[in-house]
This record gives C-alpha cells, sequence and structure tokens, in this order.
C-alpha cells in the first residue's frame, strides 16, 4: 500500500469516528436531538465500513467503544445503547456488501443486534445481582422523567405537566410490556432511514446499493404478514394477560413493516407525479409530524397488498 492510500485511509478513519463522535455527543448533550442523533449512529459506521472494508472499517467502532466507556465512566445500559448502534451500522455494512434484499439486510441486522443486546443485558443484570426486567423499567422510569424535565424546560403549561406526572407510573407500565415490540419498531425504522441515506451518499460515488431489490419504492411486504396482523389482533380478544400482550406487541412490530409499505407507495406517486424535491420533503416532514397521517399511512400499505396502488407486477424471486 502506497504512503498516499494509507494517509487517505487514515484521514477516512478519523473522520468517521469524528462524525460517530459528533453524533453520539449530541445524543447525550442535547436532549431536543437526541433521539434523531442517535437514530443515524449506524450511518457513518455503515458507510465507512462499506468503503474501507471490514479490518480497517472496524476500528471506527472499536474506537468509539473506548471513548463512550471513558466519557460515561462505567459500563451501563446506556453503554450498551450505543455499542447496538455502531453494530448495527457495521452489520448493515457487512449484509449491503453480501448483496442481501434491502428487507433482508434490515431484518438480519436487527436479529444480530438485538440478540447480542439481550445477553449482553442479562449478563450485566446477573453482575448488577438484579433481574432484567427491573433493569429495563429503571432504564424507561430515568428516560421518562428526564422527558418530564424537558417539557417543563420548554414552557409546556403546568397543568399539562402535572397530567403527564400522575400518568407516568401507568406509562411506564405499558412501556415495559411493549419493550420487544418497540425496540424491533425502532431497529427498523433505524435500518430503512440509515439505508435510504447511505444509499443516497454512496450512489453519488458511483455505488448502488441493493441493485437486486430494484427501487425501494417498489417495495412491498410479503403477503403472508396480513395473516400475522389478523392472528395478532384475534390474541388481544381473549382475557388472558400473556396471550393479549403477544397480540399487542405482534401488532406493533406489523403495522411498523406496514408502514414502510405505505411510505414506498407515497414515494411512488410522488415520483410519478415528478413532485419537486422541496415539496417532497416538506410533504415528508408534514407526515412525520402528524401522528393520523402515519396511522393513514399504515392502512395504505395494509389495503396495498390487496388494491395494489402502484399497479405493480407479481414480485420477483431474489437470491441471498
Amino acid at each position: 500500500m502506497s504512503r498516499t492510500e494509507t494517509l487517505e485511509k487514515a484521514r477516512d478513519i478519523m473522520a468517521g469516528i469524528a462524525i460517530t463522535g459528533a453524533l453520539f455527543l449530541s445524543a447525550v448533550t442535547m436532549p431536543l436531538v437526541s433521539f434523531l442523533s442517535s437514530l443515524f449512529i449506524p450511518l457513518p459506521v455503515m458507510i465507512y465500513r462499506l468503503k474501507l472494508g471490514r479490518r480497517t472499517g472496524v476500528m471506527i467502532p472499536a474506537a468509539m467503544l473506548v471513548l463512550i466507556a471513558l466519557i460515561l465512566g462505567r459500563v451501563s445500559p446506556d453503554f450498551f445503547l450505543f455499542a447496538g448502534l455502531m453494530g448495527f451500522g457495521f452489520i448493515l455494512g457487512e449484509c449491503s456488501e453480501y448483496g442481501y434484499p434491502v428487507e433482508k439486510t434490515i431484518v438480519y441486522s436487527c436479529g444480530w443486534v438485538i440478540t447480542a443486546g439481550f445477553f449482553l443485558l442479562f449478563f450485566y443484570s446477573i453482575a448488577q445481582e438484579t433481574g432484567l426486567v427491573e433493569i429495563v423499567s429503571l432504564y424507561i422510569d430515568k428516560n421518562l422523567t428526564m422527558t418530564l424535565s424537558l417539557y417543563e424546560k420548554v414552557g409546556m403549561p403546568e397543568e399539562n405537566i402535572q397530567m403527564i406526572r400522575e400518568a407516568l407510573p401507568k406509562i411506564q407500565y405499558a412501556l415495559v410490556r411493549i419493550v420487544p415490540s418497540l425496540l424491533i419498531s425502532t431497529s427498523f425504522v433505524a435500518g430503512w432511514a440509515n439505508i435510504l441515506i447511505a444509499r443516497s451518499i454512496l450512489m453519488k460515488k458511483g455505488f448502488d446499493l441493493f441493485q437486486t431489490s430494484g427501487p425501494l419504492n417498489r417495495w412491498r411486504a410479503p403477503e403472508m404478514l396480513v395473516w400475522a396482523v389478523i392472528g395478532s389482533g384475534l390474541m388481544i380478544f381473549p382475557d388472558i394477560s400473556g396471550l393479549r400482550l403477544v397480540g399487542v406487541n405482534g401488532l406493533i412490530i406489523c403495522f411498523t413493516i406496514f408502514l414502510f409499505q405505505g411510505i414506498a407507495v407515497t414515494s411512488f406517486i410522488f415520483e410519478k407525479k415528478k413532485f419537486p424535491l422541496l415539496l417532497r420533503v416538506l410533504l415528508y416532514a408534514i407526515i412525520i409530524l402528524n401522528q393520523l397521517l402515519l396511522v393513514l399511512l399504515v392502512m395504505v400499505g395494509f389495503f396495498d397488498v390487496w388494491l395494489n396502488f402502484r399497479k405493480l407486477g407479481p414480485p420477483e424471486t431474489t437470491e441471498g
């Protein structure tokens, strides 16, 4: 390897560490953008993994793990969260390089990271002599308290603050029980968002991800997922808490997947009608900020299975 190539790789490694570090610092010091910053921590790790290769690309998350441990001062659930986000980005890059279709890339990456995170948190709970559910419950309680404090700082009316404070125990109770589906759904959203941006950046450099998948606005969920929705829905009717819990978690995951299909349908229509880029960005922002529109997109994605709004042909089978 020439001296120029070595210097270029060193610059890429430093740039990857700097970008990932900036996202991490904004996530822990700027509550208003914390979620958004955390959501895109996998992005630089994924891009530099694809650009630098496995052996060199792994230096970025490895160096960041050391820095995060030094900043946080101890191993904690937050450490596992940020480690998981960087691992997520690295595995997204791995799956992309192997040529997996977009849905397999997201599912495999989510599966690996969530499984690894579960075992790490399990062993952490043993070391702390605390139950796994208790750790999760305390972590959620901490973040709900921080959110309430943020609402107070931005000037939310006192009566609203009081109403939220009184509802916190019930909110915590509900969140603890849907953690599995929230974790999976959030991972799906993070994977999809990071892939969209990574693909856009890399295409400008002449490298197209997921060529076998075709345009992502042609993507559609497997038809059998409809039966998962029906089955999960039926589980919530019997007065059996365990069964109802499985049903609720199942519905959240299925609706998240159909949200992607609804977004794909919307993107397809925007493209077909040749909406200007600025108008598309504005409409997407309105959709993201409006919960009713998000529910509408879920319904659009669900009914697209039968009504085929985009008039697409039969799905092609892809290898890998």
